[in-house]
């Protein structure tokens, strides 16, 4: 029986990834406020669902739509209102997410961080401006933001979920806790997390697709797949389609600061990605990916 087990588990390990049959899924990386990215790239997914056969399609959002780029109120609309017949939208709370949703609940001590840290060009987006935001009471402040938010982008943002799951991958912003399950992670971790998470080469049960680490390209590992390509700074928005065990990308063309060239990239082998040996792989990680 252990030997059973063992030969079962080693042919589990090895086998393709793949979604179920009839299904077809793309991933967005992190959008940070481009609008124009995001515009671009749902232009793409378009244009890829119909040069295809048809399916069942889900177009996942992994989270941080929002902050450091100029046009977070812009993109929270976008989103909501979006639509593409024959697809189900997902969207997946990134910790920037978070800690606006926080801030809207009244923990007015996270606003001089949330400034900080991309919240100043959120706040602009809604009409605010974002020194007198810094200068006034957190709790001020933090009222200003109740007040200035529209209620269906607040209500839009709490039903934003923390994981979804097809076939054999696995869809979350920041990534897991290497060996704990996954009904048993913290949604701190699943919106947070980077090491360990990043240096662990150990199978999770499943492919895991996540945003929330800026690498200078998809960072493609057996046991996950990264898709933040730092569009905010970069002008690169990453997606990724899923069907069967086929796997593409479709990005958004360079230049920061300015709308972008939209290119579909198709790479079914790692390679095209300049991947590195999973060897080279904790050595490289703190040059190639960042916050």
């Amino acid at each position: 029986m252990t030997l059973l087990r063992s030969l079962f588990s080693k042919q589990e390990d090895t086998a393709e990834p793949q979604v179920p049959p009839g299904d077809r899924v793309y991933a967005i990386g992190d959008v940070h406020g481009r609008l124009d990215l995001l515009n671009d790239v749902l232009e793409l997914i378009e244009a890829d669902i119909e040069g295809r056969g048809p399916a069942r399609n889900f177009i996942v959002l992994l989270g941080d739509l929002i902050d450091r780029g100029p046009s977070s109120a812009e993109v929270l609309e976008r989103a909501r209102t979006y639509r593409l017949p024959g697809a189900r939208l997902v969207f997946l709370c990134g910790n920037h997410e978070e800690v606006l949703l926080r801030l809207l609940r009244g923990e007015s001590a996270l606003v001089r961080d949330w400034l900080r840290f991309g919240g100043a060009e959120c706040a602009e987006s809604y009409g605010i401006d974002a020194a007198s935001l810094k200068r006034a009471e957190p709790s001020r402040a933090a009222a200003i933001l109740r007040e200035r938010v529209p209620k269906e982008h607040q209500e839009f943002l709490k039903d934003f979920g923390d994981t979804f799951r097809l076939g054999d991958y696995l869809f979350v912003h920041a990534g897991l806790r290497p060996g704990i399950l996954l009904h048993e992670q913290s949604q701190a971790d699943l919106r947070w997390i980077r090491q360990p998470f990043l240096e662990s080469g150990d199978s999770h049960g499943f492919v895991i697709v996540h945003g929330h680490t800026i690498c200078e390209e998809v960072d493609i590992r057996d046991n996950r797949i990264g898709l933040d390509t730092g569009a905010y700074r970069t002008g690169v928005l990453t997606a990724i389609g899923l069907e069967g065990t086929e796997r593409w990308f479709l990005q958004t063309g360079a230049g920061s600061g300015s709308r972008s060239g939209k290119a579909a990239v198709s790479a079914v082998g790692q390679q095209a990605f300049g991947v590195v040996d999973s060897m080279d792989a904790a050595a490289s990680q703190k040059e190639r990916c960042s916050d």
